[in-house]
């Protein structure tokens, strides 16, 4: 690992905040070279948790900041009013801090969940709180993973490029069969 403990750091911030880095090859190869002795495992826990950790916290200020003005101003263009905008803020706020929690592991979604909490203005605590737990789950599963592959690390790839969009599909199928759950329990209580 050429850039070390600082590269992770740096990549990871980067990459959650939507530079196309691969995170989990580089979250898998650096858990290879933490078996290989060349990266200490603390070390490269900290550096990847701190730096998925300042992306996402960049990421919340900035749709904080710029994110619902800008959808305000824009939106009408791309047909999402300010009614759908207000409905999804609700949502957001309803069950944004568990895919905080999860987006991490779904690609693409790690890269936008933090935006959405700006925008949504969740409270920073517990964006904190969902979104750093997630940083570390996510770190240490990815590098667990390299490191008890060893040699074998490269194989995680593949399967992730192969099965990465039958896995974001199936989470995807299950989160709209719960959602659906969910809403018919309700509309039973009520009714």
């Amino acid at each position: 690992m050429k850039f070390g403990y600082v590269g992770i750091f740096f990549a990871l911030a980067l990459g959650v905040l939507g530079v196309p880095i691969p995170d989990e090859v580089l979250m898998t190869y650096a858990g290879y070279a933490v078996s290989r002795g060349v990266l200490h495992m603390p070390y490269t826990i900290l550096s990847a948790f701190l730096g998925a950790s300042a992306g996402i916290s960049i990421s919340y200020f900035i749709g904080l900041k710029w994110g619902l003005p800008l959808l305000l101003k824009v939106g009408p263009y791309l047909h999402i009013s300010p009614k759908k905008i207000e409905s999804t803020q609700k949502l957001f706020a309803r069950y944004g801090s568990y895919l905080l929690l999860v987006g991490y592991f779904l690609p693409g979604v790690r890269h936008i969940t933090a935006y959405l909490a700006g925008i949504a203005t969740m409270d920073f605590r517990r964006f904190a709180i969902f979104s750093y737990s997630g940083a570390l789950i996510w770190s240490m599963t990815f590098l667990l993973l390299g490191r008890a592959l060893e040699r074998e690390w490269y194989k995680v790839v593949v399967y992730i490029r192969h099965y990465g969009i039958t896995f974001l599909l199936i989470a995807a199928a299950l989160a709209l069969a719960t959602y659906l759950i969910v809403k018919w329990r309700q509309n039973i209580r009520s009714g």
